[in-house]
């Protein structure tokens, strides 16, 4: 059975490649999959509203229905732009669900799973909108904000999100920063680091005791996924065999 880690498929829309390609994906781990990971930012917006107003997201819902049902365990990492999941995730699908960072043993060997908004300690604007909009008030608020309040609340994130990307990649050098936290992950007795957030896709190991850094890039435009095979992490690219 596959341990799957995906994560930042910003997904918009259903006539989207990267929307059919990860329906297609879904469907083909429905019985061989042990546990789905989604690392964070499945959706380009995502709040967890009484009602479901992103109706263009059924589809996806429907496949991870599909996907529990086969027998696979759902574990949800909370992004920057999907987070107070809300019922659907936690009751519908029974989804284990991470508002940040966790450490967990998958096959034996204790991994660092986070989504990796929160990796780069010097994005300092960052964090404080995060710990605005991720406390609890905001969450307990949200099953008061009317759904039309949603598309407001997506199109101010998109914006600050898309001004400040490639400024922010001239800033830092993100490969390095991964690789720094990985080290402080590893001095908490970890033996591997699972993160997206970056759209960053490489797998390296530290030098010394064994210690695997899985950045897990995106399924955007690169389409690339983390598996765990034997207890070793590995960095696959999705390549359909049929068209579409």
């Amino acid at each position: 059975m596959r341990t799957i880690f995906i994560a930042d498929a910003h997904l918009a829309a259903p006539a989207d490649l990267n929307y059919r390609l990860l329906l297609r994906f879904l469907r083909e781990l429905e019985g061989n999959a042990e546990t789905l990971f989604i690392m964070g930012d499945l959706f380009d917006f995502w709040l967890g509203f009484p009602t479901q107003p992103f109706r263009q997201y059924d589809a996806v819902l429907e496949a991870l229905l599909a996907l529990k049902r086969s027998g696979c365990r759902l574990v949800y990492f909370e992004g920057n732009h999907d987070f107070h999941l809300g019922s659907i995730f936690s009751d519908r699908l029974k989804a284990e669900i991470h508002a940040g960072p966790a450490i967990m043993t998958v096959q034996g060997r204790q991994l660092f799973l986070c989504h990796g908004d929160q990796i780069n300690r010097s994005d300092h604007g960052y964090r404080l909108l995060r710990r605005l909009l991720h406390n609890r008030l905001v969450a307990s608020a949200v099953a008061h904000f009317p759904p039309s309040l949603a598309v407001l609340i997506k199109e101010r994130l998109q914006h600050a999100s898309r001004a400040g990307y490639q400024a922010k990649i001239a800033r830092w050098d993100y490969r390095q920063i991964i690789r720094c936290f990985a080290q402080s992950a590893r001095e908490q007795g970890c033996r591997g680091l699972v993160t997206g957030h970056f759209h960053l896709p490489f797998r390296e190991e530290l030098d010394g005791s064994p210690f695997t850094i899985l950045s897990l890039g995106d399924w955007m435009e690169q389409f690339t996924y983390g598996e765990m095979v034997n207890g070793e992490l590995l960095l696959k690219n999705y390549t359909p065999t049929k068209p579409l």
